[in-house]
This record gives structure tokens, sequence and C-alpha cells, in this order.
């Protein structure tokens, strides 16, 4: 398994890429502004917003999951969902 590197802000991450998929290495979830909510009611399971992420912290499960620990809060899936059932709120509430 690979060893998990801690960064305190993103500006200590390198400008290059080291390694593919690093992001499920390093827990990257303190340094979002707001986090991605699912209305598993308007939600139809298209896995679209698994497709897109770029931090694979989407599981591609029954029913999509995100994993907090691992989201940086870009709002990529937010955006790309076809029936808007992934909200973006302020980090605390």
């Amino acid at each position: 398994m690979s060893k998990e590197i801690k960064y305190n802000s993103v500006k200590d991450l390198p400008t290059m890429v080291v390694s593919t998929g690093s992001m499920l290495i390093n827990k990257t979830g303190g340094w979002r502004s707001v986090r991605p909510i699912i209305n598993y009611e308007k939600c139809t399971s298209c896995m679209i917003c698994w497709k897109f992420c770029p931090e694979i912290c989407i599981s591609a499960e029954e029913k999509p999951v995100i994993d907090l620990d691992y989201c940086k809060g870009c709002g990529i899936c937010a955006e790309e969902c076809p029936k808007g059932a992934i909200d973006l709120v302020p980090e605390g509430k």
C-alpha cells in the first residue's frame, strides 16, 4: 500500500503529476469550502457524477456515494448531473 503524504495546503502540492490517482492516498477533504450532497429522490443512478469526478471519490455502487475524506469540493459532479441531484453546500452547515 502506498504511504500517505501530508500536505498542509494546496500550495504544498507539487506542480507536476507525481503519480496517477494520488488523491486516493492523500485525504484532501479538509481543503474544500463546499461539499456535495446527493438528493437521492432526484438521483437516477446514471453515474455521470462518478464518470466526471477527477478525484475518484464517488463509488460506482447501486447508488453513488461520495467519500468526503477525498472530495475537494470542485463541484464538477454537481455541474454535470443531468437531474440536478447534487447540491453544493457550504462546509460546516
